[in-house]
């Protein structure tokens, strides 16, 4: 497998984290947006503590966490929107986009259970 850093799905969750964090910026409830955050940050962090792991099966699991916090993440995303917190257009953008992680994530999960250990 490539560096981590050529892996298409960490590098969409990260830059999905960056949005999330510059989207929620002015935000005045402080738990509502670490909460957010967090979650959207875990999504590339596990993704990044799974690669460097010594085995597919290893490397899915954390996948998993990270599909988990990516459903999160877009729970967040929609209540943010439905209180105010978050305009219509950046929160559709944003759904859309852990959306599409979440498809990524669960390919590769696939692909691990179907391959022999790194």
């Amino acid at each position: 497998m490539d560096a981590l850093e050529e892996l298409e799905v960490w590098c969409r969750s990260k830059n999905l984290a960056i949005a999330i964090y510059k989207t929620m910026d002015t935000c005045k409830d402080h738990g509502f947006k670490d909460q957010i955050t967090r979650a959207s940050v875990s999504i590339p962090s596990n993704i990044a503590e799974g690669y460097e792991r010594y085995s597919k099966k290893e490397f899915a699991n954390y996948l998993r966490i990270a599909k988990g916090s990516c459903a999160e993440v877009r729970t967040q995303l929609q209540i943010g929107h439905d209180i105010g917190f978050i305009d219509s257009v950046t929160a559709k953008e944003l759904i859309k986009e852990s959306l599409e992680i979440s498809k990524m994530l669960h390919g590769l999960i696939k692909y691990c259970k179907e391959r022999a250990p790194m």
